[in-house]
């Protein structure tokens, strides 16, 4: 799977959640959820589809009378490109400031922290 050319806003990263969770899907297997926790219309969930189409994220193969959707894009590339823009647009593209941001606001719960020690522990042992 490749990175899209274009970004996928956040509203077309939920479309793209239930497609990583189990794809091919048809439209209206795509609807019931988005209807079901954020209120979505079928033309909204339909101006997404369409969305992601142009923007080679998904894909769409046709089966009888409906089509039935499917990422072209891993999460794991999408959260990648998320993450590298996210610290490259506040952070200069550098982790240690976006920890530091979170852990002066208070934001780092004692797992998070639990968590951070083992990676550095692990990084450290991997040199």
């Amino acid at each position: 799977m490749e990175t899209p050319p274009h970004r996928i806003s956040a509203a077309e990263s939920e479309v793209m959640k239930i497609l990583w969770a189990d794809s091919p899907k048809a439209a209206e297997d795509i609807l019931a959820p988005l209807a079901r926790n954020h209120g979505w219309a079928e033309g909204t969930v339909k101006t997404l589809l369409n969305r992601l189409l142009k923007k080679g994220a998904i894909a769409a193969d046709k089966d009888g009378r409906r089509f039935l959707y499917r990422p072209l894009i891993g999460r794991d590339d999408y959260v990648d490109t998320e993450s590298q823009g996210l610290l490259d647009r506040l952070f200069d593209g550098r982790l240690a400031p976006l920890v530091s941001h979170f852990s002066k606001r208070e934001k780092l719960a004692p797992e998070d922290i639990a968590a951070l020690r083992q990676l550095l522990e692990r990084l450290d042992d991997d040199k």
